[in-house]
């Protein structure tokens, strides 16, 4: 009997960790387009859903080809973290099938070159880039598409992603933002859009840098993708904080102080002892 009490006590403790250290973030299934004028008036709001995009949209992607991202090149040599030749610390983003970024804003009145539009995902983070990124971008860049569908998860070590349509049963990271590159630079013929690509492609203010020193196009792969905007006239607020619709939540911590894990095992240790020592 005290030893079904005790598993059952544990029991509850795990679930409501799992439950707390779940967050707000998840697989999205939907997007909100807004189209906003320059004195911050909405001019067009419509919600999509993947099953929309894929029966109305033209699909990007063929859930076979996989399309790579790159991570940071750790070096003391700046120009090395660049690593021109694309040698390594590949980020495979599966086998992805997607809408390109350009059709989306096409829903809402489409971009003018003065205009950005902005990438948001559901835990608040967001990129943003401008009109020569989204409607003429080089191959070697490739288009930029939120992808809904994963044919096959990343070859190889890498961060797992799921299988199938976006749902936390199938491809848990979507909808993501992946940048469908041709394999014009890489000499293993992988579509990958290296940290050079960027530096050749991007605009300046949209290079992204990890801990502000090694460029990384990793940094650029958002997932959870829950909005995109268009801003006529261009994004003018600060980058790297929450975006509007997000500042009622509460934030992702970047960083833990203690895990929620941690934590509950050791209150499920005392419990389990209190209980022990209360049995005859």
């Amino acid at each position: 009997m005290k030893t079904r009490i005790i598993l059952l006590t544990l029991l509850a403790v795990f679930c409501l960790i799992s439950a707390v250290s779940a967050g707000p973030s998840g697989a999205t299934t939907e997007l909100q387009l807004i189209r906003i004028a320059e004195n911050g008036t909405t001019l067009d709001q419509q919600t999509v859903s993947y099953q929309w995009l894929e029966e109305n949209l033209p699909v990007l992607g063929d859930g076979v080809t996989h399309y790579y991202h790159q991570g940071p090149v750790f070096t003391d040599d700046p120009e090395a973290r660049w690593d021109v030749n694309e040698t390594g610390s590949f980020k495979d983003r599966g086998a992805v099938k997607g809408t390109d970024v350009k059709d989306l804003c096409g829903l809402i009145g489409g971009m003018n070159p003065e205009d950005d539009v902005m990438i948001v995902a559901a835990d608040g983070y967001h990129v943003e880039y401008g009109y020569t990124t989204i409607y003429t971008p080089s191959a070697r860049q490739g288009p930029a598409a939120v992808c809904w569908y994963v044919g096959e998860d990343v070859s190889g070590v890498g961060e797992r992603q799921g299988i199938g349509y976006t749902g936390k049963e199938g491809y848990f990271l979507g909808m993501r933002l992946v940048f469908l590159a041709d394999a014009s630079t890489n000499a293993e013929g992988l579509h990958v859009f290296g940290n050079n690509d960027m530096r050749e492609t991007l605009p300046e203010k949209s290079v992204y840098f990890y801990e502000g020193l090694y460029p990384s196009t990793s940094g650029l792969t958002v997932k959870w993708v829950s909005e995109i905007r268009v801003y006529e006239g261009g994004y003018t607020g600060e980058a790297g904080v929450l975006a509007k619709s997000m500042t009622n939540q509460t934030a992702v911590p970047t960083e833990a102080a203690a895990s929620p894990l941690g934590i509950g095992i050791l209150l499920a240790g005392i419990l389990a002892a209190g209980i022990l020592r209360r049995q005859p």
